[in-house]
C-alpha cells in the first residue's frame, strides 16, 4: 500500500476513482445503517434479557443469535466498505478485509474470508514466529490454540473472548483432523458437490454462530443460558396468536402442544416478520455477491483473499458506469442517508 502515497498519480483528482469510491463508501453505509442497524432490534434485547436472568425460548434464543451474527457482520464488512471507498476516492487501494466468509465451507477457510488483516497479522507475527507447522500435527495444534486464545484476548480482556478464541481454536483443530482423515481415505478435500458445499457452509456457520453467543454476551452464565435455550433445554414456545393458524394446517398447532410445545405471549420473538427478516439476509450472505465481486471491473481493494473466487458467476452483476448502476446506486445513498436519522450502534469501536 505505502508505494502508493509516492505516486504522483495519486495527488490528482481522478474521476473513476472518484465514481468507484463513491460508490464502495454508500454501499457500505447502507450494509451499516440499513441492515446492520436494522436486525440489531432482535439481537439486544435478547442478550440483555439473558444478562438479567430472564429465560429464554427456543427461538427467542435463536433470534437473537441469528441477528446478532447478521449484526456484527454488516457492521464490520460496511465499516471496511466505508474505509476502503474513501481510500479509493484518493486514488489508494486497501486490502480486501471480507469475501463473504459465511460461505465458508469450514472453519479455516472462514478465518480466511473474515477479518482478513487481523488473520494474516496474527498468521505473520505469531502462529509462524511459533513454529507454524512445521513441526509436527501436535505442535501445530498448539501453535493454533495459542494463537486464537491470544485473538480472542485481543478483542477485550475477558473471559467471554477466550473461550470465544478457545472455540475456534477447537474447531481449527477438529476442521484439520477431519481433513488430514479424508487424505487418509484417499479423497480430494477440495471437490464437493452441491449438496456437499451446501450442508459444509451450514455446519460451519452453526458452529460461528454457536461462537459468537459468547463474543456477544457480557458474561459466561448469560452465554450458557442463551446456548441452553438454542438447544431446546428451556423449552419450546410460539406466539398464542399461532395457534389457531396452525391448527388450519391438519390441526399441527394441537399436535405440538401435545408434544410440549407452549403457545404463550412470548417478550423477544417477532414471529413472521423476524423469520422473514433473518432469512432474507441469511440467503444475501449465502448467495449474493459481495463488493468486492460487484466491483471486481475496477480491482477496488487488493485482493487478500487465497481461496476460490466465485466473482465469475456474477460477471453480469458487476458495477459499471452506465444509468441502470446510477439509479441503483442513487437508491442505495438515499437508504443509507435516510437511516443515519436512527440511533446507531457502532460494534467494532472498541476493538
Amino acid at each position: 500500500m505505502l508505494p502508493q502515497f509516492a505516486e504522483k498519480s495519486s495527488l490528482r483528482f481522478n474521476a473513476e476513482n472518484m465514481a468507484v469510491g463513491l460508490t464502495i463508501f454508500f454501499i457500505g453505509l447502507f450494509k451499516k445503517v440499513v441492515l446492520a442497524d436494522g436486525v440489531a432490534v432482535y439481537a439486544s434485547p435478547v442478550f440483555d434479557a439473558a444478562l438479567n436472568g430472564f429465560t429464554l425460548t427456543f427461538f427467542e434464543a435463536w433470534g437473537g443469535a441469528l441477528a446478532y451474527t447478521f449484526q456484527l457482520y454488516f457492521d464490520f464488512s460496511g465499516y471496511s466498505d466505508m474505509a476502503i471507498g474513501l481510500g479509493r476516492m484518493f486514488g489508494i487501494r486497501l486490502p480486501l478485509n471480507f469475501h463473504s466468509p459465511y460461505k465458508a465451507v469450514n472453519i479455516i477457510d472462514f478465518w480466511r474470508r473474515w477479518h482478513i488483516t487481523l488473520s494474516r497479522f496474527l498468521r505473520d507475527y505469531l502462529y509462524i514466529p511459533l513454529g507454524g507447522n512445521r513441526k509436527g500435527p501436535l505442535r501445530r495444534g498448539i501453535n493454533l490454540m495459542i494463537t486464537m486464545l491470544l485473538g480472542g484476548l485481543w478483542h477485550g480482556a475477558g473471559w467471554t473472548f477466550v473461550i470465544w478464541g478457545g472455540l475456534h481454536g477447537v474447531y481449527m483443530l477438529i476442521n484439520h483432523a477431519w481433513q488430514g482423515f479424508r487424505r487418509l481415505l484417499g479423497q480430494d478435500i477440495k471437490k464437493s458437490s452441491f449438496v456437499g458445499r451446501l450442508a459444509s457452509m451450514t455446519l460451519t456457520f452453526t458452529a460461528v454462530v454457536v461462537a459468537w453467543v459468547f463474543f456477544r454476551a457480557e458474561s459466561f452464565d448469560s452465554a450458557l443460558s442463551i446456548l441452553q435455550s438454542m438447544i431446546g433445554l428451556n423449552g419450546f414456545a410460539l406466539p398464542e396468536t399461532y395457534l389457531g393458524y396452525l391448527n388450519r394446517l391438519f390441526s399441527l398447532g394441537t399436535r405440538l402442544a401435545e408434544l410440549g410445545w407452549q403457545f404463550e405471549r412470548i417478550e423477544f420473538f417477532k414471529g413472521i416478520r423476524e423469520i422473514a427478516s433473518l432469512g432474507f439476509l441469511l440467503l444475501l450472505v449465502w448467495f449474493a455477491p459481495n463488493t468486492q465481486q460487484l466491483m471486481a471491473r475496477y480491482r477496488p481493494a487488493f485482493d487478500t483473499y487465497k481461496g476460490k473466487s466465485e466473482s465469475s458467476c456474477w460477471q453480469w452483476m458487476q458495477w459499471q458506469p452506465r444509468r441502470r448502476w446510477a439509479i441503483v446506486c442513487s437508491v442505495v445513498t438515499l437508504l443509507a442517508i435516510l437511516g443515519l436519522t436512527r440511533v446507531s450502534e457502532f460494534l467494532y469501536f472498541q476493538f
